[in-house]
């Protein structure tokens, strides 16, 4: 793995059942969403439904460890949900799950799919290593507001992920930054799915290998790896 990821004392301490599983793919093809990214979404949906079996996400036993983490660092999980269970809750709406590019929806049908957080950074965007840490509150956190862009800063002792430019995801995998967003013009990103006790290891390792194979398959000739 050509990029560093590091995970802060401070933050297995809070979440001693954190693991985290990389996949890391340079050479990616990226574009609008299209039929078969739809079909995946719409296939993952399907998914979930049968996976909750009339639950509501927040009912899961891994979503509930996310709300339970949440609250542990001062969030409260239902007005700042954790993005795979604010997906599944769009994924059983009448709107349905959003379309928003290839690398997005191949990677927001796997988070769908198996109820686990996955997000996607352009690596060519990351400045220095990635790190999950507690936050001091004077982090910059660049987003855009009413179409401007603005400074945020996190609160004490919320859970971020930063490279060394600044927090690049609040609230652990809550609400991304647009500077290291995957866009149409993205050739290398990095993809991290992120679980709790109870979900097992092997699951998350599971729906990372299945992230690989379709950003294969979409993208012929990546280079793609898989770290946990």
């Amino acid at each position: 793995m050509t990029l560093t990821l590091t995970v802060s004392d401070e933050v297995r301490t809070l979440a001693p059942g954190f693991t985290h599983v990389a996949v890391e793919a340079h050479g990616l093809v990226n574009g609008p969403s299209s039929e078969a990214s739809s079909e995946l979404l719409d296939d993952a949906a399907s998914r979930l439904a049968v996976r909750l079996d009339g639950r509501a996400p927040h009912e899961d036993p891994h979503m509930a460890a996310w709300r339970e983490v949440y609250t542990a660092f001062g969030s409260k999980p239902s007005r700042t949900r954790n993005s795979a269970e604010a997906l599944a809750k769009r994924a059983l709406s009448e709107a349905g799950l959003p379309r928003i590019n290839l690398l997005v929806d191949v990677y927001n049908a796997i988070s769908v799919a198996h109820l686990v957080p996955v997000g996607g950074e352009d690596v060519d965007h990351i400045e220095g290593g990635m790190r999950l840490v507690r936050a001091t509150g004077e982090e910059d956190f660049v987003t855009v507001a009413g179409g401007e862009e603005v400074v945020e800063h996190p609160d004490a002792g919320e859970v971020v992920w930063r490279d060394d430019a600044g927090v690049t995801c609040r609230r652990w995998n809550w609400r991304q930054g647009p500077r290291t967003r995957l866009t149409e013009d993205s050739v290398s990103g990095i993809f991290l799915l992120e679980s709790l006790s109870p979900m097992p290891v092997a699951e998350a390792e599971q729906a990372a290998a299945e992230l690989a194979e379709l950003l294969q398959k979409f993208s012929p000739g990546a280079h793609i790896s898989v770290h946990r």
